[in-house]
């Protein structure tokens, strides 16, 4: 059962998706056609979870060198 205390962020279109993680809209919609990002359809609109836009970022981080 869920946790009515944590709050989920509200998904974000393509083009939110995109701001949110400051790149094209079109590279949003490569990562989805791939797989790499996740998302879902809702009417005529996909939508992803900010979540899972941290996710994606954070797998590709590369930590600096000291």
């Amino acid at each position: 059962m869920a946790n009515h205390s944590e709050q989920r962020r509200p998904p974000l279109t393509v083009p939110g998706a995109a701001k949110y993680a400051g790149t094209s809209e079109r590279h949003v919609r490569r990562l989805i056609l791939e797989r790499r990002l996740a998302s879902c359809r809702l009417g005529g609109r996909v939508l992803v979870f900010p979540d899972d836009i941290d996710a994606l970022l954070e797998a590709g981080r590369r930590p600096a060198i000291p």
